[in-house]
């Protein structure tokens, strides 16, 4: 029976990590900060959280409109003890910021810990180290078209 529960916690604990994701993307930030316990911090490659509010603002602020982002963690490596877990991520992204005509496209590696509630799993910890950051400028790749719902026609 404790295989099938922690079974069970790693699916759990890896939803949560997918919806963390899409809930940034998609800029549903009632969403990301419930992904989050209120004293969860933060640590991204150098830019620290103390807490979850100064970590969903921060998000909300500079990751608003104009800005268009894709995270892909796979790969996960989650570790369960009791009620607390920890997880490892490789994390592909792309940023997009068509007014500036810029491009980022990086990978990472997430180190995130989490936290069994009553309301099911938590951060209590997220966090990556880069391994690579490319930079673009959008006008330097020949037919480069940016489509979608979140973007403004440049001109």
């Amino acid at each position: 029976m404790f295989y099938l529960a922690s079974v069970d916690d790693i699916t759990q604990i890896s939803q949560l990590k997918y919806r963390y994701l899409r809930a940034l993307d998609t800029k549903e930030w009632e969403e990301f900060e419930a992904c989050f316990l209120p004293e969860a911090t933060g640590d991204y490659n150098g830019l620290t959280f103390d807490d979850r509010s100064a970590l969903v603002s921060y998000m909300r602020e500079n990751l608003g409109e104009g800005l268009i982002t894709m995270h892909q963690a796979h790969h996960p490596e989650i570790t369960v003890d009791g009620d607390t877990a920890t997880g490892r991520w490789y994390l592909h992204d792309k940023v997009f910021v068509e007014a500036f005509r810029f491009m980022l496209e990086g990978a990472a590696f997430y180190d995130d810990r989490y936290t069994r509630t009553p309301d099911g799993w938590r951060l209590s910890h997220t966090g990556y180290r880069r391994t690579f950051e490319a930079t673009y400028n959008m006008d330097d790749l020949p037919g480069f078209k940016l489509t979608g719902p979140g973007v403004h026609t440049h001109k």
